[in-house]
């Protein structure tokens, strides 16, 4: 009877498996906080986190970081609603108070995450949402963020997780706990991850408009019927590297949380080795040298990750920049050698050349005129859109 018992809970678990299927909306890669930025007052605090979805579904569940702390994290209570617009405010009536094992509030143990239980909110594509989270006094704890958001958000004192509007909200341009978004979107649907640096990330980009190249291709694919189901997941961390620690921890130590774990991916975008290269001549901390070789040694391992997990993995060229603070004539041969590999080698299923639409055709090390964001590395939001459009949706249909 106790086999026959199990056989039969296995067989009720799969059937309520197959009735929901989870892909990613949102994401953001996680990174220890500075204390700075994250103080926790008396009476606790509240986080209100937007983020911008890019396909919707009939539920979503969230997921919530503490994996860059070496202590525990108690959250008292988490809120997700729709976006109410500027100031932080919400619509009351899609509120939702958010659970995990049926209980409110939750304890992160240190490195880990934890995933909501799934939430009855139907959300449509590029939908805003607002999640409220309310960590109660712990002075010594080292909260976890996504540096840069491109998007303002907040933190109030005390339990603020069912305010519609918040008083006297300190705003911040980081991403608080909250490392993603998931929608029941229906077996068809699935996800591609960008893992990048700042580029990715949207440096420069106009804030609170979701002008990130990530989010121009999201659009991009919702406008088309084939790839309309595809969400976009940005693991972009400015300053990020491919094989050194700097801002986050580099690629290759990455790869598998921000890329491969991520529900319902089916696609991994490889783009960065600008830092790898910019530092290698004009080094912060000593052993921060590389050549190509060992660049595309690195992206020959992600790709080789990649393909283990059924993912297929695509390339970007790397973009010129020429009058950045760091470049160099040494630099600019690597960078030429990098992106021969890529264009030629073989090692990526597919390639995207960010060089070749961002690039200005009279000097070619240099960007665009009128891509250039003022510092001769990231695009504008222009030249952020040129670089998805340069992008063929026929790499995510194909098999």
């Amino acid at each position: 009877m106790r086999l026959l018992s199990f056989a039969l809970a296995c067989l009720t678990m799969a059937a309520s498996g197959q009735q929901t299927s989870w892909t990613g909306s949102w994401a953001a890669a996680p990174m220890p906080a500075p204390a700075t930025l994250a103080t926790i007052g008396p009476a606790g605090t509240t986080f209100r986190d937007v983020v911008h979805l890019s396909i919707g579904g009939k539920a979503l569940r969230l997921r919530l970081s503490n994996e860059g702390s070496t202590t525990k994290l108690s959250l008292a209570a988490v809120h997700v609603a729709l976006s109410g617009g500027p100031g932080g405010a919400i619509l009351p009536a899609t509120d939702h108070s958010v659970t995990f094992g049926g209980v409110a509030a939750v304890t992160i143990p240190a490195g880990a995450y934890a995933i909501s239980d799934p939430i009855s909110l139907a959300v449509q594509p590029f939908t805003d949402l607002a999640v409220s989270i309310y960590i109660p006094a712990q002075p010594d704890a080292t909260l976890t963020a996504h540096l840069l958001a491109s998007s303002t958000n907040f933190s109030v004192p005390g339990d603020a997780t069912t305010q519609a509007a918040l008083s006297g909200a300190n705003s911040k341009s980081s991403w608080l706990i909250l490392k993603g978004v998931d929608v029941d979107a229906g077996p068809a649907a699935s996800a591609v991850v960008v893992i990048g640096a700042s580029i990715s990330d949207g440096f420069h980009s106009t804030p609170d408009k979701n002008l990130r190249w990530p989010d121009d291709l999201a659009v991009r694919l919702a406008a088309n019927v084939s790839t309309r189901n595809i969400g976009v997941l940005n693991e972009g961390i400015s300053g990020n590297r491919l094989l050194h620690d700097n801002t986050g921890p580099s690629a290759l130590a990455r790869f598998d949380r921000d890329a491969l774990a991520q529900p319902g991916a089916r696609c991994v975008i490889v783009s960065l080795a600008t830092n790898d290269i910019g530092r290698t001549f004009f080094p912060l901390k000593p052993n921060e040298t590389v050549t190509a070789e060992q660049i595309e040694w690195g992206y020959a391992q992600l790709v080789q990750r990649a393909h283990a997990r059924g993912l297929k993995a695509i390339g970007t060229t790397l973009g010129p920049f020429a009058g950045a603070n760091y470049f160099s004539p040494a630099g600019e041969q690597m960078r030429q050698a990098v992106n021969r590999f890529i264009l030629t080698s073989g090692t990526f299923d597919a390639v995207i050349d960010f060089d070749k639409a961002s690039r200005d055709p009279a000097q070619p090390d240099r960007l665009l005129p009128a891509f250039d964001s003022g510092d001769h590395l990231h695009p504008n939001d222009a030249g952020y859109k040129a670089m998805a459009e340069a992008i063929d949706l026929k790499f995510f249909t194909h098999k």
